[in-house]
């Protein structure tokens, strides 16, 4: 498997173990939130060169 795949199975997993404790709509609001809010940690230069790995990834 490929390191993405393991990623978002991870995720899913996580998130199913967090729907019955905490509820959906706060489950789905740490799985989304916790990723965008890592994104926007990051400054201007390591955001450019994330966007530039993943359109290189897609080619």
């Amino acid at each position: 498997m490929s390191k993405r795949v393991m990623i978002a199975v991870g995720g899913v997993v996580v998130g199913l173990i967090l729907i019955p404790l905490i509820g959906f709509l706060p489950a789905l609001l740490v799985l989304i939130g916790l990723p965008v809010l890592g994104y926007l940690m990051l400054d201007r230069g390591q955001r450019r060169r994330l966007r530039h790995i993943s359109r290189k990834e897609l080619r």
